[in-house]
């Protein structure tokens, strides 16, 4: 999938969504209300999401539900890392409000990582450190989203957000 015409289309669909009128209180909740298609998730991110709830399940937070539009907007960003070789949250205001204003989100957090080759390595690593475990722990957040990306040197890109509805 061409990244950039995906970018490209969010935006203009989102921007026509934004000027649109709508009844007060409506809300985007899935990627079929924007008329995208639905996100093929890779082995890799099923794996982090399943061992995210896995591991919310053992300290008795409840299961989080996958949501595309929140792995749509979580691969813009996964997208801006690749391209630029950062890894940060920067922008991250921006897909906040994305998606409090299109899939009803009452609050937002986000998980990026670089490097790690497996789901097991990358959890692990985001459990070892107390702010990264704080929002997989979140017992408020009720959807999550991930999107993966390889590099052109064979490196994984991650960004993981979660929302509460």
């Amino acid at each position: 999938m061409n990244f950039s015409k995906f970018k490209f289309s969010l935006f203009f669909i989102l921007s026509i969504l934004i000027t649109s009128c709508s009844p007060e209180g409506d809300s985007i909740t899935s990627v079929k209300d924007l008329n995208l298609k639905p996100v093929e998730y890779s082995a890799l991110e099923n794996g982090v999401l399943d061992q995210i709830n896995s591991y919310r399940n053992s300290i008795g937070s409840p299961t989080l539900k996958k949501l595309d539009i929140v792995s749509y907007v979580a691969n813009t960003h996964t997208d801006y890392m690749v391209e630029t070789g950062n890894v940060d949250h920067s922008g991250f205001e921006e897909r906040q409000q994305d998606l409090m204003e299109n899939a009803g989100a009452k609050s937002v957090g986000e998980n990026v990582a670089y490097g790690y080759s497996t789901s097991e390595e990358v959890v692990n690593a985001w459990l070892k450190s107390d702010s990264h475990r704080a929002l997989i722990e979140n017992k408020n957040f009720t959807h999550f989203g991930i999107s993966t990306e390889t590099n052109s040197l064979g490196r994984e890109y991650y960004t993981l957000m979660f929302i509460k509805k």
